[in-house]
């Protein structure tokens, strides 16, 4: 029987464009980053660009995808509003086998949407406006979508605004007392500047299993370098996981560090939902008690799978 696994995350609807290093210079845009907007700076950008691609993203929802494409057994809770774009998310999740267990309400703010902005070299940067998505509160998440998982995995996007803060916390003292084991990925490296205590505090006393990128684990960690992050962190006796792009992935597990080499690929397209991806592998193996070793081995196997296509979708 597979284990089930619940995600809770940013229910946000991915709309993927190509453009051109100008336009990123044009709209004052970092590349790379990820910048939160309004409804009318996301509805201007929108008539800018030729969108290629519309599908239910969100980094923890595309995580629970990539779970369901390794015949996992995965849920997710975000927050829709019941318009068009809620209905696409809803359909394009349960065409996938993710379980969507939240209760659409219909209310004044519309679906929360990313437009994915995809440049020649293939570096995602996003504008994404959160609309409802980040109105997920303590009252959307029931003890019965919890307990009845192996583990829960949330993103750090989550803590963004005040409510849904209650709501983390919220989720994490169910899992708590119900044994659940709790996982988190780091999501941004600006996320974690905004909220490094309040990530640190949750490392060290919540999570069971932390995921970020180098940049991101030198950041929370404080520290300029890897090796000094590692050190430091290895003493709060947590899996942290590890992800290097090229130079491959890692794992810290007690005071041991297991290394993984990346998968090369031909041709990057996309770099969207590497990191994501990466997270699906890892933890559908972890489910499966497989070796540190062999979940991270798994995680490189979809996150080169991913990248050499648009969009954070694997089928």
């Amino acid at each position: 029987m597979n284990k089930k696994i619940l995600g809770i995350g940013n229910a946000i609807v991915d709309v993927l464009a190509k453009v051109d290093d100008e336009f990123l210079e044009n709209n004052n845009l970092i590349k790379g980053s990820m910048k939160l907007i309004n409804k009318s700076e996301f509805e201007d950008l929108k008539k800018n660009i030729k969108i290629e691609k519309v599908v239910a993203g969100g980094s923890v929802a595309n995580t629970m995808a990539g779970i369901a494409n390794l015949k996992g057994n995965p849920s997710f809770i975000g927050k829709i509003n019941s318009d068009n774009f809620g209905e696409m998310y809803r359909k394009s999740l349960q065409d996938i086998n993710v379980n969507f267990s939240y209760l659409e309400r219909n209310e004044d703010l519309s679906t929360g949407a990313s437009i994915i902005l995809i440049t020649p070299d293939s570096e995602r940067t996003m504008c994404t406006y959160l609309g409802i998505s980040s109105h997920l509160s303590a009252n959307d998440i029931n003890e019965n979508s919890i307990i009845k998982n192996e583990l829960i995995f949330l993103e750090g996007y989550l803590w963004d605004k005040g409510i849904s803060e209650k709501m983390f916390k919220h989720a994490i003292n169910i899992a708590k007392k119900n044994k659940i084991k709790i996982a988190m990925s780091l999501s941004d490296i600006f996320c974690v500047t905004r909220h490094k205590q309040d990530f640190y505090n949750l490392l060290k006393n919540d999570l069971d299993i932390l995921i970020g990128n180098e940049n991101e684990i030198n950041e929370l960690a404080n520290k300029k370098n890897l090796l000094d992050s590692i050190n430091q962190l290895k003493e709060l006796n947590k899996l942290i996981v590890i992800t290097r792009s090229e130079k491959g992935s890692m794992a810290i597990k007690n005071n041991e560090i297991i290394n993984c080499n990346s998968i090369k690929v031909n041709k990057v397209l996309d770099l969207t939902g590497a990191g994501d991806l990466f997270a699906a592998g890892f933890l559908k193996e972890y489910l499966d008690n497989s070796e540190v070793k062999k979940c991270l081995e798994t995680g490189s196997i979809l996150s080169s799978k991913i990248i050499q296509k648009i969009g954070a979708r694997l089928d």
